[in-house]
């Protein structure tokens, strides 16, 4: 395979390559109002199409960065992520609390009660048997 020439590279495919160039080295985010375009199996085809014209009638060295710059479109307009983010926050609304939550938090159990020291006294005293054969700890 031989390598063009500098003489035989028009001034657009220079322009073309610091274009492409600056896309793939800075995190330029596809503007909105395309990426419906883009993201369409219509937009992807054409990306494809324009991707293989490029990359058999330009020079090689444009083809192959055509082939990168066509993936980080794709890969920067799609929004898959926003939109599964956005259905995971329809499915699972803003968790409400259960009657039997705001029971337990109006009537805690000791130590979260009113007292300040957490014990309740009462009047009830435990019986115990007598313990054989067991050891002091």
């Amino acid at each position: 395979m031989k390598l063009p020439s500098l003489n035989s590279i028009s001034p657009l495919e220079v322009v073309l390559f610091v274009i492409f160039l600056l896309y793939l080295i800075f995190p330029i985010s596809t503007p909105p109002m395309i990426t419906p375009y883009i993201n369409s199996n219509i937009g992807m085809a054409l990306v494809i199409l324009i991707t293989l014209y490029m990359l058999f009638y330009t020079t090689p060295i444009l083809g192959i960065l055509t082939v990168f710059v066509a993936y980080v479109l794709l890969y920067r307009s799609s929004s898959g992520e926003v939109k599964q983010k956005v259905k995971m926050v329809k499915m699972n609304p803003p968790k409400e609390i259960s009657l039997e939550e705001e029971v337990i938090n109006e009537k805690a159990p000791i130590g979260k009660g009113s007292t300040p020291d957490g014990f309740i006294e009462s009047s009830f005293k435990p019986v115990h048997d007598t313990i054989l054969g067991g050891s002091l700890v």
